[in-house]
């Protein structure tokens, strides 16, 4: 590399476009304070959306097991998120809550977590996020069925807009034995313990 190459082109062409933005707020992007905020927004922004460069479906692969006889549901609940709401850029967070019955093959707990990491490090819709999370769980693990519940707090409308502070949004997505009235109660039994 010589050196009049860029090691991090993306990041340089983000920091200029906050800068812009900074000065087209009416700031002085040149101030004491302001000086280094556009590197430190555009790497923010960059870990916030990394999710575009990983495979959940990797993840997931990455530690499958053959379990033939375990055919009770696994949850993995309360797993906290942080993403960004693709209509205003704006955080919305919470937790999610995920279960699957095994088919044939289980995977490492801390996979289930990971996945929904990805999901939310990429801008998002929390409706679209569910749906995702379950689809890839399917897919990649088979399993006899899927349920994914998240609950979120949206700062496009507590900070902004409707301006409701203690506004939660729940979403869920199902496939298989979920699709029974009864396991689907029992998993909410056993997330709201």
């Amino acid at each position: 590399m010589t050196h009049s190459e860029d090691p991090n082109p993306t990041l340089n062409a983000l920091a200029g476009h906050y800068k812009s933005i900074i000065h087209l707020l009416g700031e002085d992007p040149e101030r004491e304070g302001l000086l280094k905020t556009p590197e430190r927004v555009a790497k923010a922004m960059q870990f916030l959306t990394k999710g575009y460069d990983e495979s959940p479906e990797e993840v997931l692969a990455s530690a499958m097991f053959l379990e033939e006889g375990y055919k009770q549901m696994v949850i993995v609940k309360d797993i906290d998120f942080f993403s960004l709401c693709e209509h205003h850029l704006l955080p919305f967070f919470g937790k999610a809550h995920v279960a699957y019955i095994p088919n044939k093959y289980i995977t490492g707990l801390s996979k289930i977590p990971r996945v929904v990491d990805i999901f939310a490090r990429r801008l998002q819709i929390q409706e679209r996020m569910t749906l995702q999370i379950k689809e890839c769980i399917q897919k990649t693990l088979n399993p006899l069925g899927v349920m994914v519940v998240i609950e979120a707090q949206h700062m496009c409308m507590q900070m902004r807009g409707v301006s409701k502070q203690n506004s939660l949004t729940t979403t869920s997505d199902f496939t298989g034995f979920f699709q029974q009235a009864k396991t689907r109660e029992e998993f909410m039994n056993l997330i709201k313990k």
